[in-house]
């Protein structure tokens, strides 16, 4: 009999790790996306997971920041000249204030085809290869990384092992094809125009197009690095054995509300920890003593400060030097900043999940990057936004828009609206209460973000792929899945009676026609 009541509770926990619970397996993680923010997010999925006990293998082409003794990293660097060119190609898009859309679609076009190039070009690496080559290698599941690179699910029958994906944002048309998730052209709020709901549907036509030439791409990469295993299905077969997709999004908080299939599993703020880890003492020193309080800047891992103009830099230093807040400036050159000041902290790299926990950060400054933004709504900072290209702009719109702060153009920045952001922030107690208020909404969930991802993850494994999750539609054509045959013949039969009654109709004029000429004759 167990009189401890520590060793029954130890009892009960390993008898339900034992019903419920996922023995270690294997995992791989492919993450060669090239954008630090969504490696962090990808990296911090891996973490959690190498932390239950699993053993993860990732592979990437940046140097992650998050990782975990149970992680077995292939990394399949940039070289120096495209460290460079990557740089350079940021770098134009801090500088250049052309307001030309079609000219910034063009620039943002051809880095974009570099960028899944290399993303292809890894899966030819040989410490790659060697992972279905070898077969003493064994993996339960993949997690594929999405950065438009669906090719890459194809990895997943190379190793024999079920596939999901990790998608950096909320549900889109892109990625609902993969599990049959609804696809509404139009997002509806109670308070759009006609004219809103018009523009959406045109911009989703468009975007349409432009998912199309994405799947060509992918199509093609396919062909490229699988096609010469006769084994492997063709492409869009290959598509339909996705087991579910972890979206970084939470619909209950975030909007829009919309319906998702059971295999949508939404995860948003994965990468934020459920309790922030102590702060290195020079800003834990640096934050006890800001007796105002403190704002955090800090423009993401792609732009550095070398990117931005230079005279640019100043103008916000002389605004941010005036402040009686203390600033930390996430600042890559400590050799040359932008000056000094006893109010301004410049770090390198900084662990901003961490500081934004922090009680004393009043106001972040940031480049609207989905991730920057979402661990500001958990910890309920205001804002103020700086974007500059890609999903940036709409980051930031959604962010004001929901009263969360304001949004200045990097490119076109002057001093005096700089500051009187940073005051109105500050001094409109509004903007606080609005993202306090929905933090709390973020973050009142069933089950956390953790805890869906090892729960979802370990039912896939315990269950060989899960595909009675699967939807339907994933395995019905196009023509099928929207009833085009039903409405044909039914378009048909309606065609058929009106012609019938016509015939019979001209038939019985005839009749009636011949019949009165014979009595009149």
């Amino acid at each position: 009999m167990l009189r401890d009541p520590r060793c029954f509770c130890v009892l009960v926990l390993a008898l339900t790790s034992l019903i419920y619970g996922t023995q270690s397996a294997n995992i791989l993680g492919l993450f060669p996306s090239l954008s630090p923010s969504h490696l962090i997010i990808s990296m911090s999925a891996a973490k959690i997971l190498a932390e239950q006990g699993h053993n993860v293998t990732v592979v990437t082409v940046l140097d992650p920041t998050v990782t975990h003794k149970n992680i077995n990293l292939i990394q399949v660097p940039l070289t120096k000249e495209e460290i460079k060119q990557r740089s350079e190609a940021i770098g134009a898009k801090q500088k250049s204030t052309s307001s030309n859309r079609f000219i910034s679609i063009l620039r943002m076009s051809g880095q974009m085809n570099s960028m899944l190039r290399k993303m292809a070009d890894v899966f030819k690496d040989q410490r790659v290869k060697d992972l279905y080559l070898n077969k003493g290698n064994h993996f339960d599941l993949v997690i594929s990384g999405y950065f438009m690179n669906d090719y890459q699910l194809g990895f997943a029958r190379k190793v024999n092992a079920p596939v999901v994906v990790l998608a950096p944002g909320p549900p889109s048309q892109m990625l609902n094809s993969l599990i049959g998730n609804p696809n509404d052209p139009v997002e509806k709020n109670k308070d759009m125009t006609f004219g809103d709901r018009l523009d959406n549907f045109i911009t989703s036509l468009f975007y349409g197009i432009f998912v199309q030439q994405i799947n060509q791409r992918n199509r093609d990469y396919y062909a490229e690095l699988l096609s010469d295993d006769p084994n492997m299905p063709e492409y869009s077969e290959m598509l339909k054995n996705t087991s579910l997709v972890f979206f970084c999004s939470h619909a209950a908080s975030e909007g829009s509300i919309r319906a998702n299939v059971p295999a949508a599993i939404e995860i948003g703020g994965i990468q934020i920890k459920d309790k922030p880890d102590p702060l290195p003492k020079n800003l834990e020193e640096f934050l006890g003593n800001a007796t105002h309080g403190a704002i955090l800047l800090s423009l993401g891992s792609n732009v550095q400060g070398s990117h931005i103009k230079r005279d640019t830099v100043q103008k916000m230093f002389k605004v941010l030097s005036k402040l009686k807040e203390r600033v930390i400036w996430k600042w890559e050159d400590l050799e040359n900043t932008p000056g000094k000041s006893d109010n301004i902290l410049y770090s390198r790299w900084l662990p901003q999940d961490d500081i934004l926990a922090h009680p004393k950060i009043k106001l972040f400054i940031n480049h609207a990057g989905k991730g920057g933004i979402t661990e500001a709504q958990y910890h309920g900072k205001p804002m103020l936004s700086l974007p500059v290209f890609g999903d940036q702009p709409g980051n930031a719109f959604a962010m004001v828009k929901s009263g969360f702060g304001l949004q200045l153009s990097l490119l076109t920045l002057e001093e005096k609206p700089f500051a009187e952001a940073i005051k109105e922030i500050l001094t409109n107690p509004q903007y606080s209460q609005k993202v306090a208020k929905f933090s709390s909404l973020y973050r009142d969930r069933p089950s956390s973000a953790r805890e869906s991802l090892i729960f979802w993850t370990e039912y896939v494994i315990r269950h060989r792929g899960a595909p009675h999750l699967q939807s339907p539609l994933v395995h019905i054509d196009f023509i099928a899945a929207n009833n085009l045959d039903i409405y044909l013949l039914l378009a048909a039969v309606i065609i058929s009676v009106l012609w019938i009654l016509k015939v019979v109709k001209k038939w019985k004029y005839r009749k009636l026609a011949r019949h009165f000429k014979v009595k009149n004759n």
